[in-house]
């Protein structure tokens, strides 16, 4: 997936990186050192897909069209019915109406910060950002509360993510693939993969080494809260590593045919073909993000010719793919940017920041499918009633499809207790 550039001039590469610690990428063996199961919840879903739009996907031309508004509002696309009756979405998601029985969707979504980042905080943690508190984002507290099995990394994210551990710590961090597959090639992730002449016998030499500079150091264990534990972390990183598993689980090309020809070529396509190998294997939680939506110009251009065609392909295989593998009831899969787009058109044929007014999708995990659930008004201005979902509604109802209690409260590092989503209401429609 490529790099962009938002119109604020921050790119969207190093925009993701504020997600990892200082800048930098974490390595598997920096990333378990680190990281630790927490206890298993029940629910009716036990992974969560999600899928980042970054930059602000338009609500008009995708899930939520206004074909009877002026021509100013309603844009250049039409509608098309899809196999839920009632229900229509862009005539450029040709592949996503055969399916759309698979998810719902949210409509009149609303908040009201409309710069990226701001708005990206809110969407991804369900808590409105406060300048004295970095929450946790939705992968950092399921690898809190759901962990995963040892030899699996529990948060992945492909290639980077926005998310953060937040004030829950570093060890509950996303492990970031940095790059993304690519169809019919084996993909390569550092730390998991094993190349340059590298075997497991080699690695199992250098594990022996590492036990006796642990050895060395552990007079300063007690003095030292990231020194403590390293044997620990070590030899899960050698679990994964060592485990003919997970190499397997990131191995597209390992993907039986019948499964790999629901996907288009592109890389949010081959990436979420990896997230369903992912969460087959025991991952708790995939976030794949694709950039492109900053759409201020060319809007209809940039939609038809690449970013509806990429997202309908990715996301009609998801559906499928997680179906015929028996996992979409076990798998929740969740779509959305930071905010929607102004529904009136620019001079520059493009549409501009709007959280007034966005949509979600949300499948799998318990969810209703083929459902269209609120609404916005006429124009697509806002909520047709009253305050419309919430982002915090959004979280409450993700956490809700994995048996997790939203009202629990985490401990920041001075003792400040902070329920996981403050204000949230489960979107019961979803699950009737």
């Amino acid at each position: 997936m490529a790099t962009n550039v938002f119109c604020d001039g921050v790119r969207r590469r190093d925009f993701l990186r504020l997600g990892v610690i200082g800048g930098a990428g974490l390595s598997l063996a920096d990333y378990l050192r680190i990281a630790e199961a927490g206890d298993v919840r029940p629910g009716k879903a036990k992974s969560v897909i999600y899928v980042y739009l970054a930059g602000g996907p338009t609500h008009l031309d995708t899930f939520d069209l206004k074909p009877n508004a002026p021509k100013e509002f309603r844009g250049e696309f039409n509608p098309i019915d899809t196999n839920a009756p009632g229900v229509q979405i862009s005539e450029h998601l040709p592949k996503l109406a055969k399916c759309a029985d698979k998810f719902a969707i949210l409509r009149g979504v609303s908040h009201t910060l409309a710069a990226h980042e701001l708005g990206t905080k809110y969407m991804i943690t369900g808590n409105r950002p406060l300048p004295s508190l970095d929450f946790p984002g939705f992968g950092a507290v399921l690898n809190k509360e759901l962990g995963g099995p040892r030899d699996i990394p529990p948060f992945v994210a492909i290639p980077n993510t926005p998310q953060v551990a937040g004030f829950l710590g570093v060890e509950y961090a996303p492990f970031s693939t940095t790059n993304a597959p690519r169809a019919g090639q084996p993909f390569s992730v550092r730390g998991i993969s094993i190349g340059r002449g590298l075997t497991v016998a080699e690695i199992e030499k250098r594990q022996n080494l590492l036990k006796g500079l642990d050895a060395t150091f552990r007079g300063f264990e007690k003095q030292s809260d990231l020194v403590n534990g390293l044997d620990r972390f070590a030899q899960r990183a050698y679990d994964i590593i060592s485990s003919p598993r997970t190499r397997q689980a990131f191995d597209i090309t390992r993907e039986s045919q019948s499964i790999t020809s629901l996907f288009g070529e592109n890389t949010l396509s081959q990436s979420a073909l990896l997230a369903a190998r992912l969460v087959e294997a025991g991952t708790r939680f995939v976030t794949l993000t694709h950039g492109g939506w900053d759409t201020h110009d060319q809007n209809f251009t940039k939609m038809k010719t690449k970013q509806l065609p990429e997202l309908d392909d990715a996301l009609a295989g998801l559906f499928t793919a997680l179906d015929r593998k028996g996992l979409l009831e076990s798998t929740l899969v969740v779509v959305n940017g930071e905010f929607g787009r102004t529904p009136k058109i620019n001079e520059r044929a493009g549409r501009d920041h709007y959280p007034r007014a966005m949509f979600v999708v949300m499948g799998g995990g318990g969810v209703q499918g083929g459902q269209v659930i609120g609404a916005s008004d006429d124009k697509g201005t806002g909520p047709a009633s009253g305050d419309g979902i919430t982002p915090d509604d959004v979280a409450a109802s993700l956490y809700h499809s994995l048996g997790i209690n939203v009202s629990k409260e985490f401990r920041t590092p001075t003792g400040r207790p902070v329920a996981i989503v403050r204000y949230g209401n489960v979107v019961k429609e979803l699950f009737s």
